[in-house]
């Protein structure tokens, strides 16, 4: 049996509810408290399926609400696991609607949990997944991307706040019109009784959830003073566990408002006993609300006046936020064939940047549809024609231990060493460890006039863990101190880049991807004839490079 052909992923468990009244708001729509309760069930019932023990939420990523879901509709929730580390995994949730008279459908949202499996008398270490299609394959791979992503999160929100000009125009703002924000604000107790615990004790995450979408609510209907709708969640993060008998703590407040769209903060604390002084901060959550009109169109909301110090922090994080989320739809959540050749960089993006550049690259490599073209001295050509791209993939082995490879070809200030497309590079911005920025001037093409010239993001990776590759990703980007010059045409490259993959003992197999661009693509149309010779010289050259270099890596580099 061919993969993916009646083949269902072993970690894979589907819900479907029929929504009834109990079920929904004042407005005759499923509650979304209600939902996220059905899918931390059906996500947790994944993770377990698959560690073999009780497990935990530790966190849900952001969750983009495109369609609300009336009563009498079904919900369909399809939860399996992405990823394993070592004690935690991510777990990927897709929710659809459907309305049984009808026979239509709707996309409601997706999601990306986190669990981590919980042993009380031994550590556990779970097993890893093995995927099997291409999309658990591409899923599999992007997942430890994902995973960086979210430690750096507070970090990037720190840095954000630090170097760029954050939304400051309170001063600007007539007074008479701004409501205080401690109008909106909300404190809520939940005494946490059995029907609110999972099968190990503890308050059912999901739960947590819908009381905080449910202060989350009172404070924005205070600011709007109308019924507003939940389109995005940013990050539930659980801190630590409560139990049967703790009373929750749930406050909610908004922390600013813009033209169309308000940002409301939850934060959960816990304590056990009405004499304990010590309260447990146990989870937080940023939830955006509009108010539609009846038209669905979004209403224009009041502006908010924040209180001074921690009300004005608040304020200025929520524009930070809002800067984030609009960066990563742009960045990340888009598709690839609707991504702009370059992106301009700047350092509030950085981390979707690099995360796209590695994120993209590991998707063309997982695709299962890839076409041998040739082979001359073990070098291999493939080819991969999709929607509007066409994709080369040159693949060989080379007697260089993995590590050096990578090092190596990290450095692209020596690839005109070896690349006869690279004539000069210099250095722009290393912007950390793992990426860099560079501008790279090429010679002549056949028919052009002037040399081309590039402005490249490069990001780098080591292997999560035993059987990932070593990666060097590459795209265009688009920065004010190097804009396009009349010396040279401006080039672009979509995404490009290195693999590498531990074969054996002073053995890789080092693979290289491209996927070209629309002037490329003329290139190639002129010139099928002598291209594949151009690759095999190139990559043969690369191979001799290794072979020459492979004990005099620079210092700098070794300690890597």
């Amino acid at each position: 049996m061919a993969d993916g052909e009646g083949y269902r992923n072993p970690t894979e468990v589907q819900m479907s509810q029929l929504v009834l009244p109990c079920h929904t708001n004042q407005r005759g729509e499923l509650s979304v408290g209600q939902l996220l309760k059905w899918i931390d069930t059906t996500a947790c019932l994944s993770a377990e399926r698959h560690a073999g023990c009780p497990c935990v939420t530790a966190s849900m990523d952001d969750i983009y609400f495109e369609h609300t879901i009336s009563i009498g509709q079904v919900v369909n929730i399809k939860a399996k696991v992405n990823r394993a580390f070592n004690s935690s995994m991510e777990v990927g949730i897709q929710v659809t609607s459907e309305d049984l008279c009808s026979e239509k459908q709707w996309n409601v949202c997706k999601a990306l949990a986190t669990f981590v499996a919980h042993r009380e008398l031994s550590k556990v270490k779970l097993k890893q997944i093995t995927p099997r299609t291409e999309e658990e394959k591409t899923e599999h791979s992007v997942a430890a991307e994902r995973r960086r992503m979210r430690l750096v999160y507070a970090d990037t929100i720190k840095d954000l706040l630090a170097n760029c000009a954050i939304q400051g125009d309170l001063e600007n703002r007539d007074c008479c019109c701004l409501v205080p924000a401690e109008k909106t604000r909300v404190e809520s107790v939940e005494l946490v009784l059995p029907p609110h615990a999972n099968h190990q004790g503890n308050t059912f995450g999901g739960q947590i959830m819908a009381w905080m979408e449910n202060v989350a609510t009172i404070a924005a209907s205070r600011l709007c003073r109308a019924h507003p709708t939940l389109k995005a969640i940013e990050m539930f993060h659980f801190r630590g566990p409560s139990q049967v008998g703790d009373r929750l703590v749930l406050k909610a407040i908004v922390n600013n408002a813009f033209k169309h769209s308000m940002e409301v903060g939850v934060c959960v604390e816990a304590y056990r006993q009405e004499a304990e002084t010590h309260r447990r901060h146990i989870n937080s959550a940023f939830m955006t609300f509009v108010v539609l009109d009846a038209d669905d169109q979004p209403r224009t909301l009041p502006w908010i006046r924040p209180q001074p110090g921690d009300g004005e922090r608040r304020y200025r994080e929520a524009s930070a936020r809002k800067k984030i989320r609009l960066d990563r739809k742009y960045i990340v959540s888009c598709k690839q064939a609707e991504m702009p050749l370059s992106v301009p960089w700047d350092p509030s993006n950085q981390v979707y940047l690099s995360y796209n550049n590695v994120s993209s690259l590991k998707m063309l490599v997982a695709k299962d549809n890839w076409v041998l073209s040739s082979e001359i001295n073990q070098v291999r050509l493939y080819t991969l024609e999709e929607d509007k791209f066409l994709s080369f993939h040159m693949e060989m082995l080379v007697h260089v231990d993995t590590n050096q490879a990578f090092l190596l070809l990290s450095d692209l200030l020596r690839r005109p060493e070896w690349d006869k497309h690279y004539r000069s590079v210099a250095l722009v911005q290393q912007v950390d460890e793992d990426d860099a920025i560079y501008h790279v001037i090429s010679p002549v093409l056949s028919g052009d006039a002037k040399p081309q010239d590039f402005v490249i993001l490069a990001s780098r990776r080591k292997p999560c863990d035993n059987g990932d590759p070593y990666v060097i990703a590459m795209r265009s980007v688009t920065l004010p101190t190097h804009p396009e010059t009349p010396a040279y045409r401006r080039g672009e490259t979509l995404c490009s880049g290195f693999c590498f993959w531990r074969e054996g003992d002073q053995l890789t197999k080092v693979s290289y991807y491209n996927q070209a661009t629309p002037g490329f693509l003329n290139y190639v149309t002129t010139n099928v004839a002598g291209l594949s010779s151009e690759f095999y010289t190139t990559f043969k050259a690369c191979e001799q490079f290794l072979l020459d270099n492979r004990s005099d890596l620079a210092p700098s580099l070794q300690t890597l």
